[in-house]
């Protein structure tokens, strides 16, 4: 991982989350997943390009399955937008960057230039 994303755990969940301040795009993902390998470095970048606005981390389905089964994760790579600690949106599968670009500018500021 990237300084641009963090490791988010169920000991670290609702501080990095929920209680985040800037809205959290969260990847619940998995080492064996081949999909998840190949959306990584999409996430890695949208993390870069959006760090003024957002916060990305990723969420390991095999580490930490109380969360996964909390939010009904049941294909990976699933990417949760939460605003406010709500879910405002959801990508699920291997999607090229526009996609997830065109999610976020749906549910934030535009950027200050």
């Amino acid at each position: 991982m990237s300084e641009s994303v963090i490791e988010i755990t169920e000991d670290t969940f609702r501080t990095e989350v929920l209680q985040s301040e800037k809205p959290v795009l969260v990847d619940f993902w998995a080492e064996w997943c081949m999909p998840c390998r190949f959306v990584a470095p999409v996430v890695e970048s949208v993390a870069h390009e959006f760090a003024d606005r957002i916060k990305v981390g990723k969420l390991n389905v095999d580490d930490n399955p109380t969360v996964a089964a909390e939010y009904s994760i049941s294909s990976i790579p699933t990417l949760l937008l939460f605003k406010g600690g709500r879910i405002v949106d959801t990508v699920v599968g291997a999607v090229p960057k526009s996609q997830i670009v065109q999610v976020l500018n749906r549910h934030l500021a535009p950027a200050v230039s």
